[in-house]
C-alpha cells in the first residue's frame, strides 16, 4: 500500500501502538502529522499521566521528524462521557466509558479537527481493520483475538470510519514491538496503558467517592441473612469477588464471596460463595436501543456476541424489537451480564455494532 503523499493525522498517545501505527504510515509514503489529544485536565495527586505521555508523543515526533499538534479536549471529554458516567454508577449499572470516548471524542472531535489540519486520511493504533468497499467501510476484527478491540469501537457510527486507516490492525502485539525496536522508537518498552486516564492507578472506590455521595446499605447471602453492610451499590459489580470486606461468618464455608446481584429497591447487595449461582448466570439480555455499523438484512439466525473486552466470541441469535432495542439468546448461560455494560455482536470477522444492556434474563 502507497501513500502517494496524502497527508494522514494519526492520533499519538504516548504509546507504542499509535506511534508505529504513524512509523508504518511514513514508511508507505504518507506525508504523517500527529495529533495529542487531551482528554482529562485534573492532576490531582499526579495520577493522570497525559503530561508523560504527551513527552513521549513529542520523543516519537522527533524521532520519525513529523510535526505533532496538541489538542484539549477536556470539556467535550467531561459533558458527553463522564457525566453518562456518573450519572450510570448512580444508578447502580457498571458503565464503560471507553466505548463512548470512541464515539463522542476519537471518531468525532478528533477526526473533525484532523480534517480541518488538512488530513486526507486520520490513523489510530487500534488493533482493528477496516474494509472499504463500495457500500461503505466495514469494521472487521484483529488478527490476534486478544488484543482485539473492535467492541471499543462498536458504538462508531459507520460514516465516521470514513477516511480511517487503522495500521496496527494486521499485526501481533510482539510484532509491533519487535516494529518499535527495530525503528528506534523511544518508546518501544512502554508499558501498555491499563484502565481510564482519569482513574488512573489509584483506587477506584476512592475515586468515585469524590464525586458520588457513599449510599450505604445491607449485604445479604443468598439466603436473605445480613452479614454486613456496603456504602454504596455504585461501588460493586456483578461477579466481584475483591474488596467486599466480610469477614467470618457463622456458619459459613471458608470460601470467597461474590457478588450476585445488586437490589436497588431497598439498597440490598446480595452475595453468595457459589461463583456460578443461579442469579449470575442468563441465558438473554436486552439491549438499549442498539448502534448498528452495519446491520444485515435479514439478521442472520447465527451470530457471535462479546459482552465484555477479550471475551471469547458467544454463538447467540439476536432479535431486533420495534423499538429498536435487540434481544440476544446465548447457547450458552453467560455469567455476570451487567446493566450499563455493552453487547457487541459480530457476524464471522465483522464487527456489526454494540447496544447498552438494559437487562438480563435467566
Amino acid at each position: 500500500m502507497s501513500g502517494n503523499g496524502a497527508h494522514v493525522v494519526v492520533g499519538l498517545s504516548g504509546g507504542v501502538d499509535s506511534a508505529v501505527s504513524a512509523y508504518l504510515l511514513k514508511e508507505q509514503g504518507y506525508r504523517v502529522s500527529g495529533l495529542f489529544m487531551v482528554n482529562w485536565t485534573e492532576d490531582e495527586q499526579g495520577y493522570c499521566s497525559s503530561a508523560d505521555d504527551f513527552q513521549d508523543a513529542r520523543a516519537v515526533c522527533e524521532e520519525l521528524d513529523i510535526p505533532l499538534h496538541r489538542v484539549d479536549f477536556s470539556a467535550e471529554y467531561r459533558e458527553r462521557v463522564f457525566r453518562h458516567f456518573l450519572a450510570d454508577y448512580a444508578a447502580g449499572k457498571t458503565p464503560n466509558p471507553d466505548l463512548l470516548c470512541n464515539r463522542e471524542v476519537k471518531f468525532q472531535p478528533f477526526r473533525e479537527h484532523a480534517l480541518r489540519l488538512g488530513a486526507d486520511f486520520v490513523a489510530t493504533g487500534h488493533y482493528a481493520q477496516l474494509s472499504h468497499q463500495a457500500d461503505g467501510p466495514h469494521l472487521l476484527r484483529s488478527v490476534t483475538e486478544d488484543k482485539d478491540q473492535t467492541y471499543f469501537l462498536a458504538l462508531v457510527a459507520r460514516a465516521q470510519f470514513e477516511r480511517v486507516l487503522f495500521p496496527i490492525g494486521g499485526l501481533t502485539k510482539p510484532q509491533v514491538r519487535e516494529i518499535a525496536s527495530k525503528a528506534g522508537l523511544p518508546n518501544h518498552r512502554k508499558k501498555d496503558s491499563t484502565g481510564i486516564c482519569f482513574v488512573g492507578e489509584r483506587e477506584f472506590r476512592g475515586f468515585l467517592q469524590h464525586y458520588l455521595k457513599p449510599d450505604p446499605g445491607a449485604i445479604l447471602d443468598d439466603r436473605g441473612a445480613r452479614i454486613g453492610e456496603h456504602q454504596g451499590l455504585m461501588y460493586y459489580t456483578l461477579g466481584q469477588r475483591r474488596g467486599l470486606n466480610i469477614g467470618g461468618v457463622r456458619g459459613a464455608r471458608d470460601a470467597p464471596w461474590y457478588v450476585v446481584a445488586k437490589r436497588a429497591g431497598d439498597k440490598a447487595l446480595i452475595v453468595s460463595q457459589d461463583a456460578q449461582h443461579p442469579l449470575l448466570m442468563s441465558n438473554a439480555l436486552t439491549t438499549l436501543p442498539f448502534e448498528w455499523i452495519r446491520r444485515p438484512e435479514p439478521l442472520p439466525s447465527r451470530l457471535q456476541a462479546r459482552i465484555r473486552h477479550r471475551q471469547k466470541l458467544q454463538d447467540c441469535a439476536a432479535e431486533m424489537l420495534p423499538d429498536g432495542r435487540v434481544l440476544v439468546r446465548f447457547e450458552q448461560a453467560q455469567r455476570a451480564v451487567s446493566p450499563g455494560q455493552y453487547c457487541v455482536l459480530y457476524g464471522g470477522e465483522e464487527c456489526l455494532g454494540g447496544g447498552e444492556i438494559e437487562s438480563a434474563q435467566a
